[in-house]
């Protein structure tokens, strides 16, 4: 057994391009109506754990910015992309988002509350933050696709990042790759929580400099 202390986790920018395109499998539900929205809170609050991310429409010039337009928030089978930019930041969203009870798995949640808060009053509760989460099994990478491919050997493509969040309709490559964040965030926050990822097995392990001469002393 390797010492924790010894090794770290992180998988080069070489290494993640090698790698096969990961995709969500579930069901992806756009919520655009208040009426959808409160079939979806109802689904989301049957859960204990989901998955949240947020897209907000590129600017590129400089000192613009744009409002949050979509917030996602996933379950074990579904993914729900709740249009903001056309519901607003309607109560019952604003109250799931500060129940504790219910756990909610994100990366760089921060930023994602700070933008929330300039469409109204919010105070999260009940949030992991993944780039916290991961530190206790050794992972030093930060971005979602590289914890991603890390533990689960798959890489989550960017392509859709920058593209229109406020169109009259979302495309079927923007609604992929917006429920695909928010169900990684779920799936990284599972797997490692049941222990089904060994990190002392990890392909990407990197030994600190003592550790890798003490090896090289007890192989000669």
């Amino acid at each position: 057994m390797i010492n924790n202390k010894e090794y770290t986790i992180s998988i080069s920018k070489e290494e993640l391009v090698l790698l096969p395109a990961a995709r969500f499998d579930g069901r992806i539900l756009v919520v655009d109506t208040l009426t959808g929205l409160e079939k979806a809170l109802a689904d989301l609050r049957s859960c204990k754990i989901i998955g949240f991310d947020t897209e907000t429409k590129p600017c590129f010039k400089k000192g613009q910015a744009n409002q949050v337009s979509l917030v996602q928030l996933a379950t074990p089978t579904t993914c729900y992309l709740i249009r903001i930019n056309k519901i607003g930041l309607d109560r019952g969203l604003v109250e799931l988002l500060e129940d504790e009870n219910i756990l909610k798995v994100g990366l760089s949640i921060h930023d994602d509350f700070h933008n929330l808060r300039k469409l109204g009053d919010l105070e999260p509760e009940g949030f992991v933050e993944l780039q916290t989460f991961v530190k206790a099994f050794n992972i030093v990478d930060n971005s979602l696709t590289r914890i991603y491919a890390v533990i689960f050997g798959k890489r989550i493509s960017k392509g859709q990042r920058l593209t229109n969040w406020e169109a009259d309709e979302l495309t079927k490559a923007q609604q992929a790759y917006a429920a695909l964040d928010a169900a990684a965030c779920l799936r990284i926050h599972d797997t490692l929580s049941l222990g089904n990822f060994h990190p002392e097995s990890s392909p990407y392990l990197h030994f600190t400099e003592e550790e890798t001469e003490t090896q090289e002393n007890c192989e000669s």
